[in-house]
């Protein structure tokens, strides 16, 4: 009986362990460069034009998008509704002094970023500094992580 009961203990553990931690795809062949900015460009095109069915596709399920407006966090379901519920509408994305580094089947880029969008109604414009992170994967090229922060226009 001891037995059946530490073998029993000892699947509930694991299955708690199991159930407790979550993980990315696995990543599939290097990523280059030139890829990641295609990627990249493709994503803004698809967010101007509210092309929900290329984001479902480009963005990955685990995708963290922290915003830089108020530093929240957003995930994949709640970015894509943010914009087919029309709260947010992209109409401009422009970046520049980019930079890509490559590790195997990720690509992370920095740069600068120049938006012009529409919140709630209201119109905006941002610059900032961010960090995106797109691993290569089954389906090709994933946006996996976005970080922004708002910085003064450039002179």
């Amino acid at each position: 009986m001891r037995i059946l009961l530490r073998s029993l203990l000892g699947c509930l553990v694991l299955g708690i362990i199991t159930s407790a931690t979550a993980s990315a795809e696995e990543c599939l062949g290097p990523i280059t460069a030139d890829e990641a900015l295609r990627a990249e460009d493709a994503r803004y095109a698809a967010q101007i034009a509210n092309d929900f069915t290329a984001m479902e596709k480009m963005f990955g399920d685990d995708l963290i998008y922290i915003r830089s407006s108020d530093g929240g966090l957003t995930d994949k379901r709640a970015f894509i509704e943010s914009m087919r519920s029309g709260t947010v509408k992209y109409r401009s994305m422009k970046r520049s002094d980019t930079k890509v580094r490559t590790y195997g089947c990720l690509a992370a880029i920095t740069g600068f970023f120049e938006l012009e969008l529409t919140v709630r109604g209201q119109s905006l414009s941002e610059q900032v500094s961010f960090h995106s992170l797109w691993a290569k994967r089954g389906q090709g090229a994933q946006f996996v992580s976005w970080q922004s922060t708002r910085v003064p226009p450039k002179q």
